[in-house]
């Protein structure tokens, strides 16, 4: 394991590119997925099915596949981004239908008696779901969404398909160039575990901060 820590230096700026990578797609996709996740159960029909249909579209793709799509496919008809850049579009638009469902099954668990009080204070129906329903459907769902950043943490590894250098990256190059790639990848999967178990803790602590008593 001297290879690990030889090159603590080479995985500390991995583990920095993996944080950096999905704590943006992460923010991204929250913003995205609630936008998803109202459209869901928007009362116009139309709606609903584009968003289920992007939903389902980009949930069942191999996330592999967008990234080539992404980077190889989009610059053909005009839309070129960096490698970074189009890490972010894919972690984003992949775990934002997964914060979507998440989110649409707090909105579902809330109490319909809130949404039709609402209704009968005079709310329009967006108005209603971002004052009553949005804010009590997020508490109950806290413990899900920190599971899906435990999951897009993971995923982001999926960039090192197109070079991006993070975690996963810095493993295989430090495996290419002393040939242990054994210790490498042993030691890249110690630094996955030094950003999700942290990361689980403090899911754990925000949901009981934020727990609806009932």
């Amino acid at each position: 394991m001297s290879v690990v820590f030889d090159n603590l230096d080479i995985f500390l700026e991995g583990m920095r590119r993996t944080l950096e990578l999905s704590v943006l797609s992460f923010i991204l996709a929250f913003i995205l997925g609630i936008v998803v996740a109202a459209l869901r159960v928007s009362p116009v029909p139309p709606l609903r099915w584009a968003s289920a249909t992007y939903v389902e579209m980009v949930r069942n793709t191999p996330l592999l596949v967008l990234m080539f799509v992404v980077v190889f496919a989009f610059p053909s008809i005009g839309f070129t981004y960096s490698y970074f850049a189009s890490a972010v579009i894919v972690l984003t638009a992949y775990t934002a239908t997964f914060v979507g469902e998440t989110v649409r099954s707090g909105i579902n668990a809330v109490s319909t008696g809130q949404a039709e009080a609402a209704r009968a204070i005079g709310l329009t129906f967006p108005q209603s779901l971002r004052l009553v329903v949005m804010p009590q459907a997020l508490r109950t769902v806290v413990g899900p969404l920190g599971g899906i950043f435990i999951a897009l943490l993971k995923n982001s590894g999926v960039a090192v398909a197109i070079n991006v250098p993070e975690l996963t990256s810095a493993a295989t190059q430090l495996g290419t160039d002393t040939a242990q790639f054994i210790p490498a990848f042993l030691g890249a999967a110690a630094a996955y575990l030094l950003l999700t178990i942290p990361s689980g803790f403090a899911t754990n602590w925000l949901e009981r901060r934020v727990a609806i008593k009932r």
